[in-house]
């Protein structure tokens, strides 16, 4: 992937330009066909043609292939013609895996930029640094950063059975996936594994290990996946948090994340385990 990470805006611009453009969760595209939404396009235009959308908050964040990148706001009642919005989560698949990677650090810089346009400790309007992805209070001199949330996602296994559960919050209330959750002041990543764990089902762990991580922009996450085995204790689920849950073989696998997702590596990591 040739993306290149810039706050710097260049002096000179690229004739055309990729708009990262939101609306609460969703991104605009330009389908590939007005009868299907099955194939889609991040909109690389000319400054001008953007330029009637309305866009707010509009941000220079990196190139790709040497064409200038931003992200922006939209309203939905500024839409026009043929682009269309679609859900962030659902653009998976739709683009170019490229894109599908640069919308998510877009989305997480445009979250940044809008939700700190006035200082959290006095309240007066921040300026954006023109160096660096920051904004600073010139009063009091805070400076935000873009942020990030580590969150730990475990694939615990009891034999030939792995531990999946349908969250609260799930967009799909019919999927099931490994247990998340974020991590607290003072906790090592460990810790959290097991107080998580604990909290929403009720069981205990052992022989935690590192799987690898996945930047996660819904809304601002760093997923941390593990493994861990089952120590003891019986399902007993926080219903503030969890539906439903259980122990699944690999041959009884519920609805399940897609393998773009962690969560969905670490079942697939289950799965070819225990084949």
């Amino acid at each position: 992937m040739k993306f290149i990470k810039s706050a710097r805006e260049p002096e000179i611009k690229s004739d055309r330009a990729y708009y990262f453009i939101f609306s609460d969760n969703d991104i605009l595209v330009v389908p590939d066909s007005k009868e299907s939404l099955d194939q889609a396009s991040i909109p690389c235009v000319p400054e001008k043609t953007v330029s009637r959308l309305g866009l707010e908050g509009v941000r220079f964040f990196g190139r790709y292939n040497d064409i200038d990148c931003y992200c922006a706001r939209i309203r939905p009642e500024n839409l026009s013609g043929y682009y269309r919005l679609i859900n962030l989560r659902t653009l998976y698949g739709r683009v170019d895996a490229d894109f599908w990677s640069i919308s998510g650090y877009a989305r997480q810089i445009h979250d940044w930029n809008l939700n700190f346009r006035f200082c959290g400790r006095c309240g007066k309007k921040t300026e954006v640094l023109p160096t660096e992805h920051a904004r600073v209070c010139r009063d009091c001199r805070l400076t935000s950063y873009p942020r990030i949330s580590p969150a730990i996602i475990t694939a615990v296994v009891k034999d030939d059975r792995i531990l999946l559960a349908r969250g609260v919050n799930f967009p799909d209330k019919k999927m099931f996936s490994v247990l998340a959750g974020f991590v607290s002041p003072g906790e090592t990543l460990e810790e959290c594994v097991r107080r998580e764990i604990y909290e929403e089902s009720g069981i205990r762990l052992k022989n935690i290990r590192y799987f690898k991580s996945q930047s996660w922009p819904f809304p601002d996450s760093l997923m941390i996946g593990f493994t861990a085995d089952y120590d003891s204790g019986s399902l007993l689920i926080d219903e503030s948090e969890i539906l439903e849950a259980g122990w699944f073989t690999k041959d009884s696998l519920p609805m399940i994340p897609g393998k773009y997702s962690l969560a969905g590596e670490l079942i697939d990591w289950f799965v070819n385990r225990h084949r």
